[in-house]
Parts: structure tokens; C-alpha cells; sequence
């Protein structure tokens, strides 16, 4: 089993590094080619900060493992919320009621609520997909009719970085990626059938903890250095997309049956989750390190749950 849990690790590691050197060729060549800041912005930086678990998504699908990436994904927006957001505030205080993330927050319940109700079919197909990408385009268009005037900063540009550089950040980025979400889904499944465990499990577990790393390791840094104020926005972005685009590009490629266990515990879990954020959300509280304390716990508990 050394093989796989190193499979797993490597494949977890390159989709980190390919990520982000394809956001950042992406991000600069568009702004070369005249794109606005906002559009660059709202689909290539927002697309590309969550490929990883879209090649993770199609790869297990391609691989006949389809539960993995349901799970990938359900498992992912639970941990962004008890884990990504619960972690850093035990080191510090969150000043999340220094921003307004109601408007997203909104669009991101009614994702869930879209997402859930699909699920109910029992089947995820190809114009399940199509919905949830419709969807995706609708919020992208009110997001911009209603921050056109906003001066925005775009993550990963350097106005000053050569063209081969861009290349080559592009070109190591669509490398990669597939190659990352190869080796990750390989060992995954493999772990999956010695512990005699279904590729939904291991995807609502090992999987998804692993691609919310990236986020999880900025925002600690972020509290570490007090300024993981934007985290809750940030995660409410991450599950609008993994929501819309991940599972919209995902059933695309082939259908997604969803389990009984699904339906009956894991959909739910992530929804209540996704609640939670209503007091920092309306409420003008802080995620403060008793909450902290509290959405750690709740994540600890759901991994005990889902794997019994």
C-alpha cells in the first residue's frame, strides 16, 4: 500500500504546483491579449484555482470510478467550511463582518439547492450538467453587471513577466494536471479496494481533504500573519464553483449515479454545513477560536461517521 498512498501524495503535489502555473500563465496571457481585469478575474483565475478537482472529477469518471467524484466534491465543500475555515481561526480570530459576502453567500445557497435537488434523481446525466453550467454563466453575469465599476486586483498577474515565461507556466500547468489527477485517482481507487471502502468514501475523505490542502495552507498562513479576513469569501467562492463547474464539466464526460448514502447523509451534511455560515454572514460575527474550535470538531466527528 506504500505505492498508493505515495501515488496519492505525488498526484496531490503536482496538481498543486500545475494549478497554479496555469492560473498563472492563463491569467497573464489574457491580460496581454487586452481582456479586462473583472472577466480575467471572474472565469480564468476562478476556473483555474479549481482545476485540480475538475481533472480530478473527469479523470474519475474516464476511470469508471464515478462515486469518486461526487464524493471529491461534496466531501471538498463540507471541508471548506468546518476544516478551511475552522483551523485557521484556532490561531486567530477571523474578521469575516469586515466584509459583505451576502450576494455570493446567496448564489452559493442557491447552488446547494439546485445541486440537491438533482442529486434527488438518483442519476446525475449529461443535461443535469448543462443546468448547473447555466447556472454557473447566470451568477458569473450578475457578478459582473454588478462589479463592472470596481477596480480589481487579479491573482497571479505580473505585468513585467516574459513570454516564455507565460509559456512555460502554460505549458507545465496542461501537463500537469491530467498527469497529477492520474496518479491521484489511481491511488485512490486502488486504497479503496484493499480497505474494502467505496471510492465515494475514500473521495468524501482522503480526496477531498486533500485538494481543500491548498486552501487550508493559505488561509493558515493568512491567520498566522492576521490577514485571513477573506477566507469566508473565499470558500464560498470555492463551493459556488465546485458545485457549478466541477460537477456541470464532470457529468458532461459521463453520467454520475448518486448513492443511497448520499441521499441519506453526506448531500445533507454538506448542506447544513453551508448553513452554518449564516451568523458570519448576516450576523456580523467573527470566526472566532470557540467557533473555530466547534467547526473542527463537527469535521472530525463527519470523517468518523463516513468512514464507519
Amino acid at each position: 500500500m506504500i505505492y498508493e498512498f505515495l501515488s496519492v501524495a505525488v498526484g496531490l503535489v503536482i496538481l498543486v504546483f500545475a494549478g497554479d502555473a496555469l492560473v498563472k500563465g492563463a491569467v497573464n496571457l489574457a491580460l496581454r491579449l487586452g481582456i479586462p481585469a473583472l472577466v480575467v478575474s471572474l472565469t480564468i483565475v476562478a476556473f483555474g484555482t479549481s482545476a485540480p478537482e475538475l481533472l480530478v472529477s473527469v479523470q474519475a469518471i474516464i476511470d469508471g470510478a464515478p462515486g469518486l467524484a461526487l464524493g471529491n466534491v461534496v466531501g471538498s465543500n463540507t471541508a471548506n467550511v468546518l476544516l478551511v475555515l475552522g483551523v485557521p481561526a484556532l490561531i486567530a480570530v477571523l474578521r469575516t463582518s469586515a466584509h459583505d459576502t451576502r450576494r455570493d453567500f446567496l448564489y452559493m445557497i442557491g447552488a446547494t439547492v439546485l445541486f440537491l435537488a438533482l442529486c434527488l434523481t438518483g442519476r446525475l446525466v449529461w443535461w443535469h450538467g448543462i443546468v448547473l453550467l447555466a447556472a454557473l454563466a447566470a451568477v458569473l453575469t450578475a457578478t459582473f453587471m454588478s462589479s463592472r465599476e470596481a477596480d480589481v486586483e487579479v491573482e497571479g498577474a505580473e505585468p513585467g513577466l516574459p513570454g516564455w515565461k507565460v509559456a512555460v507556466f502554460l505549458i507545465l500547468g496542461l501537463i500537469g494536471l491530467p498527469v497529477g489527477a492520474s496518479l491521484l485517482v489511481d491511488g485512490a481507487t486502488a486504497i479503496a479496494r484493499t480497505y474494502g471502502v467505496s471510492e465515494a468514501v475514500i473521495g468524501l475523505t482522503l480526496v477531498a481533504i486533500g485538494t481543500s490542502l491548498p486552501e487550508l495552507a493559505t488561509t493558515v498562513m493568512a491567520a498566522i500573519r492576521r490577514h485571513a479576513d477573506v477566507a469566508l469569501g473565499n470558500v464560498i467562492g470555492s463551493n459556488l464553483f465546485n458545485l457549478l463547474a466541477i460537477m456541470g464539466v464532470a457529468v458532461l464526460v459521463g453520467p454520475v449515479p448518486v448513492d443511497d448514502a448520499f441521499l441519506q447523509k453526506d448531500l445533507w451534511v454538506m448542506g447544513a454545513a453551508s448553513l452554518l455560515l449564516v451568523p458570519f454572514v448576516f450576523m456580523g460575527r467573527d470566526i472566532t477560536r470557540i467557533w473555530g474550535v466547534a467547526l473542527c470538531t463537527l469535521y472530525v466527528g463527519y470523517l468518523g461517521w463516513a468512514l464507519a
